[in-house]
């Protein structure tokens, strides 16, 4: 099992890195290409997954996001491309607030989920997520409709919202690096 490489990126082609690991050429599928320059070194925790076609590998800068990568996976149903695609659309701590509160509404508006699907995912793994006094997922359903409202579509509103600095966690802020972000 692949847990993690170091080396230079030689290519970023949309979602996805080839990383030179002591002259191997190594794909590599992210959450998000946009941290990554062609050229620089990076060092990644990783999750490969073998399929009946061959093997993938999934990277992450960090164990926090790679572990909630691996508890998307414990739901029946996800498998590593929908976790990923799941991960590309929101925060990972607004997702994990979301999960531990069973905030359906965010699930399905903000992240895209069929009510189904959310509702699964909240119902597996509300209890393995500690939940914190921290709304940032009502806040983000908020400013969310607050986009859609001003006429962005449910794609690029959740694009702004995946910009939004960490650190920034009241609406009116939230609102505003949103709309700077697009």
């Amino acid at each position: 099992m692949i847990r993690e490489l170091r080396g230079e990126i030689l290519s970023i082609e949309g979602d996805s890195l080839t990383v030179d690991v002591s002259g191997w050429g190594i794909l590599v599928y992210v959450p998000s290409s946009e941290p990554f320059t062609v050229g620089s070194r990076t060092s990644l925790k990783t999750y490969m997954a073998l399929k009946q076609d061959g093997i993938d590998l999934y990277g992450f800068t960090d164990e926090a996001e790679r572990a909630f990568f691996e508890l998307l996976l414990s739901v029946s149903g996800v498998g590593p491309k929908t976790a990923l695609s799941i991960l590309r659309r929101a925060p990972r701590e607004s997702l994990m607030q979301a999960i531990a509160a069973r905030d359906i509404a965010y699930l399905t508006r903000v992240v895209g989920l069929g009510k189904k699907a959310a509702e699964k995912l909240a119902v597996e793994l509300s209890e393995k997520i500690p939940g914190n006094n921290e709304m940032r997922g009502d806040t983000d359903g908020e400013v969310f409709d607050t986009l859609v409202a001003l006429g962005y579509t449910e794609r690029e509103a959740r694009k702004a919202l995946a910009a939004i600095p960490k650190e920034i966690t009241e609406k009116d802020a939230r609102l505003k690096a949103a709309l700077s972000a697009s």
